[in-house]
Protein backbone atom coordinates (compact mmCIF):
# COMPACT_ATOMS: atom_id res chain seq x y z
CA UNK A 1 0.00 0.00 0.00
CA UNK A 2 1.24 3.61 -0.44
CA UNK A 3 1.71 5.51 2.09
CA UNK A 4 3.04 8.91 3.71
CA UNK A 5 3.35 9.40 7.01
CA UNK A 6 3.69 12.70 9.14
CA UNK A 7 4.51 12.71 12.64
CA UNK A 8 5.47 16.09 15.13
CA UNK A 9 7.78 18.16 14.30
CA UNK A 10 10.32 18.23 17.24
CA UNK A 11 12.88 20.36 15.54
CA UNK A 12 10.32 23.50 15.77
CA UNK A 13 11.16 26.00 18.54
CA UNK A 14 8.37 25.12 20.26
CA UNK A 15 8.45 21.94 20.80
CA UNK A 16 9.69 21.18 23.91
CA UNK A 17 6.78 24.13 25.26
CA UNK A 18 4.07 21.41 25.24
CA UNK A 19 2.55 21.75 21.69
CA UNK A 20 -0.31 19.17 21.35
CA UNK A 21 -0.95 17.49 17.77
CA UNK A 22 -4.61 18.44 18.60
CA UNK A 23 -5.57 21.90 18.81
CA UNK A 24 -8.51 23.62 21.19
CA UNK A 25 -10.79 22.79 18.51
CA UNK A 26 -10.23 19.28 18.07
CA UNK A 27 -8.65 19.65 14.59
CA UNK A 28 -5.43 18.59 13.38
CA UNK A 29 -2.92 21.27 12.92
CA UNK A 30 -0.84 20.14 10.13
CA UNK A 31 1.98 22.87 10.32
CA UNK A 32 3.27 21.10 13.16
CA UNK A 33 3.94 18.02 11.20
CA UNK A 34 6.43 17.10 9.11
CA UNK A 35 7.07 13.75 7.06
CA UNK A 36 8.71 11.12 7.70
CA UNK A 37 7.74 8.64 5.35
CA UNK A 38 6.15 9.16 1.15
CA UNK A 39 6.65 5.03 -0.10
CA UNK A 40 5.39 1.97 -1.20
CA UNK A 41 4.51 -0.49 1.98
CA UNK A 42 4.04 -4.39 2.41
CA UNK A 43 1.28 -3.79 4.85
CA UNK A 44 -2.71 -3.74 3.50
CA UNK A 45 -4.28 -2.04 6.50
CA UNK A 46 -3.90 0.83 8.80
CA UNK A 47 -3.29 -1.42 12.01
CA UNK A 48 -1.05 -2.97 10.15
CA UNK A 49 1.18 -0.23 9.35
CA UNK A 50 1.14 0.78 12.96
CA UNK A 51 2.91 -2.11 14.24
CA UNK A 52 5.31 -2.41 11.19
CA UNK A 53 6.27 1.27 12.20
CA UNK A 54 6.75 0.51 15.70
CA UNK A 55 9.79 -2.26 14.87
CA UNK A 56 13.39 -1.79 15.16
CA UNK A 57 13.76 -1.31 11.50
CA UNK A 58 10.51 -1.09 9.56
CA UNK A 59 11.37 0.41 6.28
CA UNK A 60 14.63 1.63 4.39
CA UNK A 61 12.57 4.87 3.74
CA UNK A 62 11.20 5.79 7.10
CA UNK A 63 13.06 8.79 8.75
CA UNK A 64 10.35 9.07 12.05
CA UNK A 65 10.27 7.12 14.96
CA UNK A 66 8.19 4.76 16.64
CA UNK A 67 4.31 5.68 16.20
CA UNK A 68 2.38 7.35 18.64
CA UNK A 69 -0.25 9.65 19.64
CA UNK A 70 -1.53 11.90 17.12
CA UNK A 71 0.89 10.98 14.10
CA UNK A 72 -1.02 10.76 10.51
CA UNK A 73 -0.71 7.96 7.81
CA UNK A 74 -2.60 9.33 4.46
CA UNK A 75 -3.73 6.91 1.78
CA UNK A 76 -5.66 7.10 -0.88
CA UNK A 77 -8.80 6.59 1.29
CA UNK A 78 -7.40 10.10 2.73
CA UNK A 79 -6.01 10.94 6.40
CA UNK A 80 -6.05 8.84 9.61
CA UNK A 81 -4.72 9.92 12.81
CA UNK A 82 -3.31 7.05 15.39
CA UNK A 83 -5.55 7.16 18.90
CA UNK A 84 -4.21 4.86 21.68
CA UNK A 85 -8.01 4.71 22.61
CA UNK A 86 -9.74 4.80 19.47
CA UNK A 87 -7.37 3.39 16.98
CA UNK A 88 -6.97 5.02 13.60
CA UNK A 89 -9.69 8.12 13.01
CA UNK A 90 -10.20 10.14 9.76
CA UNK A 91 -9.07 13.23 9.86
CA UNK A 92 -9.13 16.84 7.52
CA UNK A 93 -5.17 17.11 6.97
CA UNK A 94 -3.71 19.38 4.50
CA UNK A 95 -0.39 18.27 3.45
CA UNK A 96 0.59 21.36 1.63
CA UNK A 97 1.13 22.72 5.03
CA UNK A 98 3.58 20.27 6.62
CA UNK A 99 7.24 20.63 6.71
CA UNK A 100 9.06 19.40 3.95
CA UNK A 101 12.09 21.18 3.80
CA UNK A 102 14.93 19.41 2.18
CA UNK A 103 13.22 16.61 0.89
CA UNK A 104 14.03 15.36 -2.51
CA UNK A 105 12.40 13.21 -4.91
CA UNK A 106 14.06 10.26 -6.28
CA UNK A 107 13.68 6.47 -7.47
CA UNK A 108 13.86 3.85 -5.41
CA UNK A 109 14.96 0.31 -6.69
CA UNK A 110 14.83 -2.88 -5.44
CA UNK A 111 15.81 -6.49 -5.84
CA UNK A 112 12.69 -8.23 -7.75
CA UNK A 113 10.14 -5.04 -7.53
CA UNK A 114 9.76 -2.21 -10.21
CA UNK A 115 11.28 1.43 -9.21
CA UNK A 116 9.16 3.54 -7.58
CA UNK A 117 8.88 7.41 -7.06
CA UNK A 118 9.87 8.69 -3.63
CA UNK A 119 10.25 11.47 -1.18
CA UNK A 120 13.73 11.61 1.19
CA UNK A 121 15.47 13.75 3.54
CA UNK A 122 18.22 15.18 1.67
CA UNK A 123 21.06 13.66 4.03
CA UNK A 124 23.83 11.16 4.62
CA UNK A 125 21.75 9.18 7.00
CA UNK A 126 18.53 9.53 4.68
CA UNK A 127 20.67 7.30 2.04
CA UNK A 128 22.50 5.38 4.10
CA UNK A 129 19.02 4.27 5.82
CA UNK A 130 18.11 3.51 2.02
CA UNK A 131 20.53 1.08 0.59
CA UNK A 132 21.14 -0.35 4.09
CA UNK A 133 24.94 0.75 4.22
CA UNK A 134 28.21 2.69 3.50
CA UNK A 135 27.10 4.84 0.60
CA UNK A 136 28.34 4.94 -3.02
CA UNK A 137 28.21 7.13 -5.71
CA UNK A 138 27.82 5.51 -9.54
CA UNK A 139 28.09 8.26 -12.10
CA UNK A 140 25.36 8.42 -15.12
CA UNK A 141 27.09 11.41 -16.46
CA UNK A 142 23.67 12.96 -17.29
CA UNK A 143 22.97 14.92 -14.38
CA UNK A 144 21.88 11.70 -12.05
CA UNK A 145 23.61 9.26 -9.84
CA UNK A 146 23.05 5.86 -8.62
CA UNK A 147 23.40 5.53 -4.77
CA UNK A 148 23.91 2.02 -3.52
CA UNK A 149 25.43 0.28 -0.53
CA UNK A 150 29.36 -0.26 -1.23
CA UNK A 151 29.52 -3.52 0.36
CA UNK A 152 26.43 -4.86 -0.66
CA UNK A 153 28.17 -7.69 -2.59
CA UNK A 154 30.66 -8.53 0.51
CA UNK A 155 27.74 -8.47 2.15
CA UNK A 156 25.65 -11.30 -0.25
CA UNK A 157 23.33 -8.76 -0.90
CA UNK A 158 20.81 -9.93 -3.76
CA UNK A 159 21.89 -8.86 -6.90
CA UNK A 160 19.40 -5.54 -8.26
CA UNK A 161 20.02 -4.74 -11.72
CA UNK A 162 22.84 -4.83 -14.55
CA UNK A 163 24.86 -1.70 -15.26
CA UNK A 164 25.39 -1.46 -18.88
CA UNK A 165 28.81 -3.24 -18.99
CA UNK A 166 29.87 -2.27 -15.50
CA UNK A 167 28.60 -5.16 -13.60
CA UNK A 168 25.83 -5.68 -11.47
CA UNK A 169 24.51 -3.45 -8.52
CA UNK A 170 23.38 -5.30 -5.62
CA UNK A 171 21.13 -4.74 -2.71
CA UNK A 172 18.64 -2.03 -2.99
CA UNK A 173 19.51 1.54 -4.54
CA UNK A 174 18.24 5.13 -5.35
CA UNK A 175 18.63 7.49 -8.29
CA UNK A 176 19.20 10.81 -7.22
CA UNK A 177 19.58 14.04 -9.66
CA UNK A 178 22.89 15.84 -9.03
CA UNK A 179 23.75 19.24 -8.34
CA UNK A 180 27.61 20.51 -8.09
CA UNK A 181 27.79 20.64 -4.37
CA UNK A 182 25.03 17.99 -3.14
CA UNK A 183 22.13 16.00 -4.43
CA UNK A 184 18.85 17.26 -6.11
CA UNK A 185 15.13 15.92 -7.01
CA UNK A 186 14.71 14.24 -9.98
CA UNK A 187 13.07 15.68 -13.15
CA UNK A 188 9.67 14.47 -14.34
CA UNK A 189 12.12 13.23 -17.49
CA UNK A 190 14.55 11.73 -15.43
CA UNK A 191 12.17 9.75 -13.49
CA UNK A 192 10.16 8.37 -16.71
CA UNK A 193 13.91 7.39 -18.36
CA UNK A 194 14.88 5.22 -15.47
CA UNK A 195 11.59 4.15 -14.49
CA UNK A 196 11.81 2.27 -17.92
CA UNK A 197 15.39 1.86 -17.53
CA UNK A 198 15.16 -0.53 -15.09
CA UNK A 199 11.44 -1.31 -15.07
CA UNK A 200 12.26 -5.21 -15.44
CA UNK A 201 13.83 -6.71 -12.17
CA UNK A 202 16.02 -9.36 -13.59
CA UNK A 203 16.78 -12.78 -11.57
CA UNK A 204 20.53 -12.71 -11.14
CA UNK A 205 21.60 -15.35 -9.54
CA UNK A 206 23.83 -15.24 -5.90
CA UNK A 207 26.68 -16.96 -8.01
CA UNK A 208 26.70 -14.67 -10.42
CA UNK A 209 26.51 -11.91 -8.09
CA UNK A 210 29.20 -13.18 -6.19
CA UNK A 211 31.43 -13.90 -9.00
CA UNK A 212 31.26 -9.61 -9.55
CA UNK A 213 32.70 -8.73 -6.23
CA UNK A 214 35.90 -6.61 -7.06
CA UNK A 215 34.55 -4.98 -10.63
CA UNK A 216 36.50 -1.49 -10.48
CA UNK A 217 34.48 0.62 -13.14
CA UNK A 218 32.70 2.29 -9.95
CA UNK A 219 33.77 5.99 -8.91
CA UNK A 220 32.95 7.39 -5.78
CA UNK A 221 32.55 10.66 -4.39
Amino acid sequence: MRMRIYQMDMTREDSHHGIKPVDEHGKIDPTKYRKVLDAEVNEDTLLGAYYLFNTVDPHPLYSGHAMTEGDVIVTKEGAFAWNSKLGFQKVDFDESKAHTENQIKVLFVQPHAKPYVAEIPNTLEAKQRAVGGLIEFIYNHDGTTLVGDEEAKIKYKEGNRYLDGMGIIAGNFLVVGLTEEDCRSLTDEEIQRYQEKYDEAPDISPEETEADVGFTMIQFM
